[in-house]
């Protein structure tokens, strides 16, 4: 007669820790995924519990992204690394005018991290995803010995469909198109480093963390010849529209009083020392599109919830040398280069 296997307590979503177990492919292992992972994130193609998702698509041409995501502090006002890990995948996807439709989760978890603090990235991930109209539909789980890693990691990838007669690149930016933005920069950076530095200002500066799927499902149905869109993540508006430049061999010419920066944002970057258009964002995009749709665009993105701060900020300029510069508010101009160093690691 074999001896019957003596069934797990559950998880200790309160008071218990990840430990090395939880990554060794066992029954801990198990566990972890069945009453945390797949109790926030079930769905029918996860509930196959296969390794992998098969999944019909429609019509129109396949887009992946991937992400990886260290941020640090793990939560932080407006947002912490699970639904940051949902709104980055997504937007990345929806920048090429796809509609997401679904994401992988690979979570690398350092033993003794607190499972309650799991479960709340874990839920947090699960609404993002509902909220974006997602499923999270496989992934997986590794635990690092106490001390080799930070807390939790987490990398995503996103597939979606891109529709027909949709052609948004980075290379298509042409001379006299429109450069165009969602909302205030630099939200997101100003965010993590009050909260990574314990700075204390009058109001509480937010993350803009947000899925931008259906702003970008509005604008191309509108605009359907939009050139370029890219969201300005690590490097800011400023090293982002140098990358599409070079990608197009066009120039840029920005106008700094038409720039959407809250005042909070402003003087926080004053008393730090940093340049807003060089801060990540996570929930704003640029699009270049031809000037004569510029403002039906501007409109359309004015309609959206999170496009109600969007302005026309400059336009395509022919240059060989593929510079950004900008209009200042005293009437010069200057070049926005590409941003030197890191001022501000781990900000997503």
């Amino acid at each position: 007669m074999s001896a019957k296997l003596k069934p797990l307590h559950r998880l200790d979503l309160r008071n218990g820790c990840v430990d090395m177990s939880h990554g060794s492919g066992g029954r801990a292992a198990s566990q972890l995924i069945e009453e945390l992972f797949v109790r926030h994130f079930d769905n029918e193609l996860l509930g196959q519990r296969n390794d992998q998702a098969a999944f019909d698509v429609g019509a129109g041409r396949m887009v992946m992204s991937v992400d990886a995501h260290v941020i640090s502090p793990i939560f932080f006002p407006g947002g912490d690394i699970g639904s940051l890990a949902v709104h980055g995948t997504v937007n990345d996807v929806a920048m090429s005018g796809a509609r997401p439709l679904y994401l992988s989760a690979a979570f690398i978890l350092e033993e003794g991290y607190p499972l309650a603090d799991l479960d709340r990235i874990v839920a947090s991930m699960a609404r993002a995803a509902r909220e974006a109209g997602v499923a999270i539909v496989t992934g997986d789980t590794k635990v690092v010995e106490r001390g080799k890693g930070d807390g939790v990691f987490i990398t995503t990838t996103g597939v979606g469909i891109v529709p027909e007669g949709i052609h948004i690149s980075g290379d298509r930016a042409r001379p006299g198109d429109a450069i165009l933005v969602s909302g205030t920069l630099g939200d997101h950076g100003v965010a993590i480093m009050s909260s990574r530095e314990n700075l204390q200002f009058e109001t509480t500066i937010q993350s803009d963390s947000a899925p931008l799927n259906t702003l970008v499902a509005d604008m191309v149905a509108a605009v359907p010849d939009i050139h370029c869109m890219r969201d300005p993540t690590r490097g800011g508006l400023a090293s982002t529209l140098n990358e599409l430049a070079q990608q197009s061999g066009v120039g840029m010419m920005l106008r700094e009083s038409a720039i959407p920066i809250r005042e909070e944002v402003a003087a926080a970057c004053e008393l730090l020392g940093l340049d807003p258009l060089y801060l990540a964002n996570e929930g704003k995009l640029i699009a270049i599109c031809p000037q004569g749709k510029a403002e039906r665009l501007l409109d359309t993105m004015r309609a959206h919830p999170l496009g109600a701060n969007s302005a026309i900020i400059g336009q395509v300029i022919e240059d060989s040398y593929a510079l950004v510069q900008m209009e200042t508010r005293f009437g010069g101009s200057r070049v926005v280069d590409w941003l030197a160093g890191d001022p501000l690691p781990r900000i997503c």
